[in-house]
């Protein structure tokens, strides 16, 4: 059974935030302001166990999914992901299983990763200065540490390693060609991401957006590029090889360049929620469904009936109509 929603868009990607707890308070995703020391995370017994996680992933599977990636807050704060790893890597199936993480942890981590069955890393970096960098993350944690963290995943065999750089107007723009500059000819893949309207509490206004024209043109002018086929149907970056063939870059751009009609990701928040679009206004409650003691053939039917009735299309719809909607954060659902 492989369902397809009201625009025949296929299932065929999962994304599992595995805790809303991050150790970074990025402005652009969790600013102080609203997640400060007196901010109330999620309680332990309200997270989905990893056997939980795992009876989700399979029926997802059951369903087409063929791509799963874990995220948070950040991952890696969950203790023990290595055995969630463990379990969800040995589900036949699953083709692909990836992280996406801020890079703060032990290199020794990333050898833990893959032998227990991770088979690629995506590293969130926004700027190689650290004025820059510790402005955005705003808990003054070092770029060398994070590039250390790199090394260590494309050591370990965690590769090509993508890393995702979030650009904002009047803060981080600057840091576009020295990014690419640095890690062009390394085998890593630079991702840039417009600024997005994710959630209520990053103050995100349009006028911070660098477009991803903007962000090509930039490049292209040092160091030539040229357009390059997907790898899949529903990729969300656009793919750019560099003309002297020394590697490729991507460009997300679901502000100014929609991608929607070839989504086929969705979500599940640390506490259990099917979310079938990032920008959702709300969600399907597995955990509780799974807690009453439903069968796997009753939660892949729950899961199918979201899917076939699903008709997303924020970024695409994005105006005044959107604007106000009470979005869920980031932090919360994933990226």
């Amino acid at each position: 059974m492989n369902p397809s929603d009201k625009y025949n868009r296929p299932l065929r990607d999962l994304r599992i935030s595995v805790t809303d707890r991050c150790n970074f308070r990025c402005t652009y995703c969790m600013p102080k302001e609203m997640f400060g020391r007196d901010y109330e995370f999620l309680p332990h017994d309200e997270l989905l166990s990893f056997e939980e996680i795992e009876d989700v992933a399979r029926s997802f599977v059951s369903l087409g999914v063929n791509k799963i990636r874990l995220t948070g807050g950040e991952p890696l704060m969950r203790r023990d992901l290595e055995s969630l790893i463990s379990k969800l890597a040995g589900i036949p199936g699953v083709d692909d299983l990836a992280i996406t993480s801020n890079g703060s942890f032990s290199r020794e981590r990333a050898n833990s990763l893959k032998e227990a069955g991770l088979t690629r890393m995506t590293v969130s970096l926004d700027a190689l200065d650290n004025e820059t960098f510790m402005r955005m993350n705003d808990v003054d944690f070092p770029v060398e540490r994070v590039l250390d963290w790199i090394e260590a995943s494309n050591e370990a065999g965690l590769n090509p390693v993508k890393i995702n750089m979030v650009v904002k107007r009047g803060v981080n723009e600057d840091a576009i060609l020295p990014m690419a500059e640095y890690f062009k000819g390394k085998g890593h893949i630079l991702r840039l991401i417009e600024y997005m309207d994710v959630g209520h509490s990053n103050g995100w206004r349009l006028d911070d957006v660098v477009s991803a024209q903007e962000m090509r043109d930039l490049i292209h002018a040092e160091m030539p590029i040229e357009p390059s086929e997907a790898n899949y149907r529903g990729e969300v970056a656009k793919r750019y090889r560099y003309v002297d063939g020394d590697g490729e870059i991507g460009i997300i751009s679901s502000v100014t360049q929609p991608f929607c009609g070839d989504c086929s990701r969705a979500r599940i928040s640390a506490d259990g929620k099917l979310y079938t679009c990032l920008f959702a206004i709300g969600g399907k409650d597995l955990r509780s469904l799974i807690r009453s003691g439903a069968s796997a053939e009753e939660l892949s039917a729950a899961i199918s009936s979201v899917w076939s009735e699903r008709e997303d299309r924020y970024s695409e719809l994005r105006s005044a109509q959107t604007q106000d909607l009470p979005k869920v954060e980031m932090s919360y659902i994933g990226g």
